[in-house]
This record gives C-alpha cells, structure tokens and sequence, in this order.
C-alpha cells in the first residue's frame, strides 16, 4: 500500500501493516542466523566470554518472561499486526502500564540477549537494526492506536515507549 498521511510519515505497508510485520519476521531469521556460528562452541575460555554467557542467558530468560506477560495481558486483543483488530480494546494494565510495547522490548531484549549468549558482534549489530525497526514500527501501530482509542494519548504521556522510565 503506498504512503498514507499517518504519524511522521510512516507507511502502513498493508491494510493491517502486514509489511511491518514481514520485516520484522525477516530481521529476527537474520538475528538467528547471524549466532548461528557462535552455537558451535560455547564453552567459556575467558572471563569475558563467561559474563557474556552469563548476561545473555539472564536477558534470554527475561525477554521470555516480559513476552509472556504481554502475551498473558493483551489476551484476545493479541495480533501480530500493528493495526489493532476491529474488536479489540485498550490494555493499560499489568506489564503495559510499564511500557507500551512490551513485545517489541522483549524482542529486542532477546537478541541482545542471544547476542551474549552466541557472542556474535553481528548478532549485536542486526539486533541495534531490529530495535530501530521495531521503534518505526511501534509509532506506525501508535498512529492507528491513537486513530481507535480516545484514551491513547492520556496513556502515551503517562508510559514509556520501550523502556520503563526511560524510553
């Protein structure tokens, strides 16, 4: 779908944004594939490597669990796409009253988590390409979130985007 007058320009790339999504899936099978290598051998040989280890298994095991609670939290609202389903209504409660996009947080969090774990500086490069995709595609959603729901703006100004407190 060509360019729509929407926030900052953003194109919706389908009806529903199923471009937005389509690149995202692309961007992850590049995560995945660029720790692929890092897979063949991960014993520690140094303190670095163990804290990398380490740290990318704590990130992996959080970024589950913030995914999860967004999941548990949006229930029947849940849609991979970014426009909201026609009979969906407004989550503010449980993990999105810490942040808006919880998903996109936790997904970003796993690969920099996958990152450590596979010690791949490509797998860091492709995630900080999939955090700044995932931040476009987040303000794409918050445009039609905002077109559907009187209450978004109240919301937008009281929650982070991605980070709680931060960002």
């Amino acid at each position: 779908m060509a360019r729509r007058a929407g926030q900052r320009g953003l194109p919706d790339l389908g009806p529903r944004g199923e471009g937005w999504l389509l690149g995202q899936f692309l961007l992850l099978g590049l995560l995945a594939a660029a720790g692929l290598p890092g897979l063949a051998d991960l014993r520690p040989r140094a303190l670095v490597d163990w804290l990398a280890l380490t740290a990318g298994a704590a990130a992996l095991a959080t970024a589950g669990w913030v995914v999860l609670a967004a999941f548990r939290e949006l229930g029947r609202n849940l849609t991979p796409l970014p426009r909201p389903r026609d009979d969906a209504v407004l989550v503010e409660t449980g993990i999105y009253a810490a942040i808006r996009h919880p998903i996109y947080a936790g997904l970003i969090l796993g690969g920099l988590g996958w990152s450590g774990l596979t010690r791949s500086l490509l797998a860091v490069a492709v995630t900080a390409l999939l955090a700044i995709y995932l931040d476009l595609k987040s303000r794409r959603e918050e445009a039609w979130l905002g077109e559907r729901y009187t209450a978004y703006g109240a919301y937008r100004k009281r929650t982070k985007r991605l980070v709680p407190g931060l960002y």
